[in-house]
C-alpha cells in the first residue's frame, strides 16, 4: 500500500471520527430535544438515543482499529498475530452495529412508522451483518498470510543454516 493511499485513508478516517464526535456531542442532544417536544415517551426516546450513541461508538472503534492497522501496514508488521486483535475488534464492532440497527427497527415496528421503513432498516441491518462477514473472511485471509509468512521465515532460516 502506497504512502499516498495510507495518507488519504487516514484523512478520511480523521474526518469520519471528527464527524461522528460532532454528531455524538452536538446532534444527539438536539435530536433528544426534538423528540421530547414531539411528545415521544421517555422510555423509547432514551432507548433510541442510547442505541444511536452506541452505534456511533461502534463506528468510532472501527475507525480507530483501521487506523492502527494502517500503522502496522506502514511499518510492515501487519502480517503478525498482533493484527488479529484489531481485526477481531472491527468484526465485533460491526456485528454490534448490525444488532443495534435491527434494534432500532424493533423499536419502530409497533409505532406509527410505515412497515416499509421498518423493512428498509432491517435490510440495512442485514447489509451491515454482511460487511461483518466480509471482515471475517478477510481475517481468514490474514491468518493464511501470517502462516505463509512464518513458513517463509522458517525456510529462510534453514537456507541460511545450509549456506
Amino acid at each position: 500500500m502506497g504512502k499516498l493511499t495510507i495518507l488519504t485513508l487516514r484523512v478520511v478516517l480523521a474526518l469520519v471520527l471528527a464527524g461522528s464526535l460532532f454528531v455524538q456531542v452536538g446532534m444527539v442532544p438536539l435530536l433528544s430535544v426534538d423528540l421530547e417536544q414531539a411528545g415521544a415517551p421517555d422510555g423509547p426516546r432514551i432507548t433510541f438515543l442510547a442505541t444511536m450513541v452506541l452505534g456511533i461508538v461502534a463506528a468510532q472503534v472501527t475507525g480507530v482499529c483501521v487506523w492502527k492497522l494502517l500503522t502496522m501496514v506502514r511499518r510492515g508488521t501487519v502480517f503478525s498475530h498482533h493484527a488479529f486483535r484489531y481485526v477481531d475488534i472491527i468484526f465485533s464492532a460491526i456485528a454490534v452495529a448490525s444488532v443495534l440497527i435491527f434494534g432500532i427497527a424493533v423499536l419502530l415496528a409497533p409505532g406509527d412508522v410505515a412497515p416499509g421503513i421498518v423493512l428498509l432498516i432491517c435490510g440495512a441491518s442485514l447489509m451491515i451483518a454482511g460487511v461483518a462477514l466480509v471482515v471475517l473472511v478477510m481475517r481468514t485471509l490474514l491468518a493464511q498470510a501470517v502462516a505463509r509468512d512464518a513458513e517463509a521465515q522458517h525456510l529462510r532460516t534453514e537456507l541460511d543454516e545450509v549456506i
